[in-house]
């Protein structure tokens, strides 16, 4: 079973030949080297590329553990597009196993018949902070896990009954795989605890990891939710009788969102052009992830089609917060008052701007109104989206709202300009 991966061939094709490393980073178990060693390599030979300018190292590997000493890699590697009538593509998988790697991924990018890429899947490669590492010469492409879209063009059955295995267990690769309900719950469960969590406990030395498995349960339970470390905090101290501070709550999460396994969105003031930092929405890089955390035990469909469309506009390359509107409202003694009305997501890139609500269900006019009043409250012209699980056709009603079902919506990879 191939997975067709062309959103991230195209970036990979866009930094060909820049002169940067390219660092393939995401959570674990995306699809990163599948992409790099199958995918891309495919596409260079097809382009007319010789399989022998392709060179592929996997560091994890036995046979190759003579070379995960930094001068040992280098000199192999120097010697193997020494041709300067050659231009070379250099893969490596599971850098990390080299010590200063950095320093050899650097020194490489000075021969000028060379283009390197390179993935890993510790700690250190999956964090956001490593393209710090090679100086302002390195180039991220991020994977993510499988898109609805990436997972119906292999699933073997109509896009309805997709979408709810997809709300359940997620888009890992791996995860398609799989036979048995119990074995993608047994996987997604242990590759939380055993890999994960392992890897953030052993690189950031926690002294307490049951501080951090708690706090990952808390926000898997309240996905989507606005929260801060200090309310955060009050709930250890009331529910857990724990005395774990805000700075260590933050910092937690920070090594979370570091790991990409969470995502923050921020709220932004649309009439006030203004961003307010605190409290802050949380989504799971997987929502099969967030439902294994919890022993798919809570399944509020609404917050995880929310997460999903998050992720969604994050993988189209979009900047995603969440919208703030002040209005007027009219309280029952007729005296007037100013109250916030929430947009789910602003999604905006580059001049492209759009409002999406997200709602599972929208059973009568009442329901409808809600969603409707933050998106026509914005005083501007920017297309605005609900997006909804009842199975209906798009439409666009009398007040310019384009209405889509979630599953038509995140099918057409244009539905936002539709």
């Amino acid at each position: 079973m191939e997975i067709k991966r062309n959103h991230y061939i195209e970036q990979l094709e866009q930094r060909r030949g820049n002169g940067l490393v390219k660092v393939i980073t995401g959570c674990r178990r995306s699809g990163k080297s599948y992409l790099l060693f199958r995918l891309f390599k495919q596409h260079l030979i097809n382009d007319g590329v010789s399989e022998q300018d392709v060179i592929e190292l996997a560091l994890d590997r036995i046979e190759n553990d003579h070379l995960r000493e930094p001068h040992a890699l280098y000199n192999f590697l120097s010697s193997k597009i020494s041709d300067p009538s050659h231009y070379y593509y250099i893969f490596l998988d599971e850098i990390q196993f080299v010590d200063r790697f950095e320093e050899v991924l650097n020194s490489l990018l000075h021969f000028d018949n060379v283009d390197v890429y390179v993935t890993g899947s510790n700690s250190k490669l999956l964090s956001k902070d490593i393209i710090t590492e090679f100086r302002g010469r390195g180039d991220e492409v991020r994977v993510h896990p499988l898109s609805f879209s990436e997972f119906m063009s292999v699933y073997q059955g109509e896009s309805r009954k997709g979408w709810q295995e997809y709300l359940i267990y997620g888009g890992l690769p791996r995860v398609l795989q799989l036979p048995t309900n119990e074995q993608k719950s047994k996987y997604l469960e242990d590759l939380f605890k055993e890999t994960y969590l392992k890897d953030i406990i052993e690189r950031y030395d926690l002294r307490n990891p049951n501080e951090l498995s708690e706090l990952v349960n808390i926000l898997a339970s309240a996905v989507g939710s606005l929260t801060n470390p200090s309310k955060l905090e009050r709930t250890f101290k009331s529910v857990k009788g724990s005395d774990i501070t805000d700075k260590t709550i933050g910092a937690y999460i920070s090594y979370l969102e570091d790991a990409f396994l969470l995502n923050g969105a921020i709220r932004y003031d649309i009439k006030g052009k203004k961003y307010i930092d605190t409290p802050v929405k949380y989504y799971f890089e997987d929502i099969g992830l967030r439902n294994a955390r919890l022993g798919f035990r809570q399944s509020e469909y609404n917050h995880l089609m929310e997460n999903i469309i998050y992720n969604e506009l994050i993988c189209r390359g979009y900047l995603v917060d969440v919208g703030v509107v002040e209005v007027s409202a009219t309280e029952p003694d007729g005296t007037r008052k100013r109250i916030s009305l929430e947009i789910d997501f602003i999604a905006t890139k580059g001049s492209e701007k759009y409002y999406i609500q997200s709602a599972f269900s929208m059973p009568d006019a009442d329901k409808i109104s809600q969603e409707e009043r933050p998106l026509n409250s914005t005083g501007d012209s920017f297309k605005k989206i609900i997006v909804t699980g009842d199975n209906v056709a798009t439409t666009r009603n009398d007040k310019g709202i384009v209405i889509f079902n979630v599953i038509d919506f995140l099918l057409d990879q244009e539905s936002l300009k539709k």
